[in-house]
């Protein structure tokens, strides 16, 4: 692994940092922005150098993001954002901006190198994102049945049809 970027990501705002060269700087995390990072990385690799883009989990800012850039043939690894946290304060990085939380997680893959596996495409992540909200609605009704339930057993409810 030659060239290692790490991207701290934000809802509007993509923080890149670049190891070994220490490059640093942001681009909206939009298309338009997402296309701005692919040429400027696609110039910064030699065609020997391997290059790895690893980006934290952040809830779903990422996927943009990484689906791009992985469509665009870099390699790509997202990482759990408490593994980046525990490298910083096991390295003594204990400042927490995005730029710095770039550098870091450039840093952390650089050192550990994990394992680069393919990500899920479109289709299984839709697929994972309504089991994930199904589950959340099951889990809803349960807790929303329980006390109606616990009340019409004291007789103090009548039993509402279901719709």
């Amino acid at each position: 692994m030659d060239i290692v970027v790490g991207i701290d990501v934000s809802k509007d705002r993509l923080d890149i940092a670049i190891a070994p060269s220490g490059k640093a700087f942001f681009v909206g995390n939009s298309h338009a922005g997402i296309d701005d990072l692919v040429q400027r990385l696609k110039s910064e690799r030699s065609a020997e150098a391997s290059c790895v883009v690893a980006l934290e989990a952040t809830g779903g800012f990422e996927m943009l993001a990484a689906a791009r850039l992985s469509s665009a043939g870099f390699a790509v690894i997202v990482i759990s954002p408490a593994q980046v946290r525990a490298y910083a304060n096991a390295i003594g990085r204990r400042a927490k901006t995005d730029p710095i939380d770039a550098e870091v997680i450039a840093a952390f893959v650089a050192a550990t190198r994990p394992e680069i596996r393919p990500l899920r495409d479109a289709e299984t992540q839709a697929l994972s994102a309504l089991v994930g909200r199904r589950r959340q609605i099951v889990q809803m009704i349960v807790a929303e049945d329980t006390p109606v339930t616990a009340a019409r057993s004291c007789g103090g409810l009548r039993p509402v049809p279901r719709i």
